[in-house]
C-alpha cells in the first residue's frame, strides 16, 4: 500500500538512511551490507560506536534466528519454567536473548562456520539436553550461531571494528541499550497506569507485554518497567510487544533528539520527554 511505502520511507530517513535527495546515504549503503531490517542494522552499526559489537551481533542473530522458546509440555512446565527463570536477564529479554546465546555456545565449542553457504553446526546430545530442560530450540539456537557469523564475516569485509566481549558489566549494559536506541527509537513504549497498559509513543495503540516477556516470568512482586523498547507488536494476534527491554527515557532524548524533540507526535509522554 502506498501508506506502508511511505512510512518505510520516512522510518529510513528517521534512520539517517537516506540523504537530501532520497537516494542512500553513506549510513544507509552500510546497513544495506546486512541481511537485517532496517532497524536492527542500524543498532548494529551503532555498537561499533557503543563498544558492544560481540553482544549486538549475538542478539541481531537471535532475533533474525526462529524463536528459541518451544511451547512446554504441562508435566514438565514448572520444573522447565523454573530453569529458564534462571536464565532471565535483569535489564530484559534483549539481554536474555544474549544470555541464552552465550549460554548455549559455552556447552561445547561450536566452529563458526564464515561465508553465507557455510552449513549449521551439527547437533550434540549435550545441547540437545541442555536446551530441552530449558525450553528452548537448539535448531533455533544453532542457526542463530551460523547467522552471527555470516554477520560477523559482513563487518570484517566493510572493515567495521569489532570490539571485544563485555557482556555482564553495567558499562556494557548501558552500550548495548545505547545501540539498541540508535535502531529502535520508533520502537518506544510507556507504561501509563502502572499496570502495563503500554501505550507506543509513534501512534498512540496501547498494548500489553507478551506472556514469554521475561519480566512477566519472574517471581512476585513483579516490577513492570514504566519504560520499553520492544522489537516487535503483532496487533494482528494478542495486541502484545514482544522482545522487550526496559530503558531510561533520557537516552531516547539524548540518542535521538531529531524525533523525540521536534517530530514525535504531541501525547503525555511527549510532554514528559520535554521536560527531561
Amino acid at each position: 500500500a502506498p501508506e506502508s511505502l511511505m512510512q518505510a520511507l520516512e522510518d529510513l530517513d528517521y534512520l539517517a538512511a537516506l540523504d537530501d535527495d532520497g537516494n542512500l546515504s553513506e549510513v544507509g549503503i552500510i546497513m544495506s551490507e546486512f541481511p537485517l531490517d532496517p532497524q536492527l542494522a542500524k543498532a548494529l552499526i551503532a555498537s561499533c560506536e557503543f563498544d558492544c559489537v560481540e553482544e549486538m551481533v549475538s542478539l541481531a542473530a537471535m532475533l533474525t534466528a526462529s524463536p528459541c522458546f518451544v511451547p512446554l509440555s504441562t508435566h514438565l512446565e514448572e520444573a522447565v519454567a523454573l530453569r529458564r527463570r534462571a536464565l532471565l536477564h535483569p535489564n530484559g529479554d534483549h539481554f536474555t536473548l544474549i544470555n541464552i546465546f552465550n549460554a548455549f555456545q559455552q556447552l561445547t565449542p561450536h566452529p563458526c562456520p564464515r561465508g553465507a553457504d557455510a552449513a549449521v553446526p551439527p547437533a550434540d546430545a549435550g545441547d540437545e539436553g541442555w536446551c530441552r530442560k530449558h525450553g528452548v530450540s537448539a535448531e533455533a539456537l544453532r542457526l542463530a550461531g551460523t547467522v552471527r557469523a555470516e554477520l560477523l564475516e559482513v563487518m570484517r569485509r566493510i572493515e567495521l571494528p569489532v570490539s571485544p566481549p563485555a557482556f555482564g558489566s553495567d558499562a556494557n549494559a548501558l552500550n548495548i541499550q545505547r545501540a539498541l536506541i540508535s535502531g529502535y527509537f520508533l520502537k518506544v513504549a510507556r507504561d501509563i497506569d502502572g499496570s502495563g497498559n503500554y501505550v507506543m509513543l509513534t501512534h498512540k495503540h496501547v498494548a500489553h507485554l507478551a506472556p514469554a516477556c521475561g519480566y512477566l516470568l519472574r517471581p512476585p512482586p513483579r516490577r513492570l518497567p514504566p519504560w520499553v523498547l520492544y522489537h516487535e507488536f503483532t496487533i494482528s494476534q494478542d495486541n502484545c510487544l514482544r522482545v522487550v527491554s526496559e530503558i531510561q527515557p533520557q537516552m531516547l532524548v539524548e540518542l535521538a533528539p531529531q524525533y523525540y524533540l521536534s517530530n514525535l507526535p504531541p501525547s503525555e509522554g511527549r510532554d514528559l520527554l520535554m521536560e527531561l
